[in-house]
């Protein structure tokens, strides 16, 4: 009898120390996504002016607090530079970010180089994001949100439709959100109408690159607060499509 008590200990601690290892994330306010755009039609310069943009949103008072807000007083970021169909690289790694290490986290951005420049693939960049290399990153939170920014509309991968939009808001994000640079109403209007989807989506412009420091640290603020812009929400129907992925786990456990 003593034995088989003893047996049977031994099997749930093994079973208890399977488990823990995988049963537990770290949990954070929000995991944030940073898809770039380094596709052809951005020059060195302006490839410069959208690093040192999300440089100095980190080093800022404004977004240090507003992490400091969030529940745990954390938030996880990583980030992806994207262009043609098969190029994706996540540059930046899932990182644990409080007010604290903004700092360093804004000296890592800081360190990468460019990956690509070639065609322009938003859909592809977004399929990539919702992919098991990315979504499998030991954290957990009440928000997952894409914050995706560039130029121009699809010249590669899927160019008519919204596949990479409908597979990250199915692979578990709430959210995925819009930075337009330049003041072209076409690459506006796709991103209204192929990008951005799920809770709360918005478009923020910024009207050339010498104002995507800016417009990035202005829309960053708002998604780890997580209130929508109200000068650039916009109301659609697209985020409809976010309830395809109602009984998707909040929580995502990794």
């Amino acid at each position: 009898m003593r034995n088989r008590l003893l047996k049977c200990l031994l099997v749930f601690l093994s079973a208890v120390f399977l488990w823990v290892p995988t049963a537990f994330a770290v949990p954070v306010g929000l995991e944030l996504t940073l898809l770039l755009d380094v596709s052809g039609s951005i020059d060195a310069g302006e490839y410069a002016l959208q690093m040192t943009g999300y440089q100095n949103a980190f080093n800022s008072s404004a977004i240090q607090n507003a992490i400091d807000a969030n529940p745990t007083g954390s938030i996880a970021v990583n980030m992806v530079q994207w262009s043609s169909s098969g190029q994706q690289s996540m540059v930046i790694g899932w990182t644990q970010v409080t007010a604290a290490t903004a700092g360093a986290f804004a000296t890592t951005i800081g360190s990468v180089t460019r990956a690509f420049s070639d065609l322009t693939a938003p859909q592809s960049a977004m399929s990539y994001a919702a992919s098991d290399i990315v979504t499998n990153n030991g954290f957990e939170a009440p928000r997952q949100v894409i914050d995706i920014s560039g130029d121009g509309v699809a010249n590669s991968g899927d160019t008519t439709g919204a596949s990479g939009r409908n597979a990250a808001l199915a692979a578990g994000y709430d959210t995925i959100n819009g930075l337009v640079i330049g003041g072209d109403s076409a690459v506006f209007t796709y991103y209204q109408n192929r990008v951005i989807g799920g809770t709360n989506a918005f478009i923020t412009t910024a009207s050339d690159f010498d104002t995507f420091g800016a417009a990035i640290a202005r829309k960053l603020e708002r998604e780890i607060i997580g209130v929508p812009e109200p000068a650039s929400i916009l109301l659609l129907g697209i985020g409809l499509l976010g309830l395809a992925g109602y009984g998707r786990r909040k929580y995502r456990k990794k």
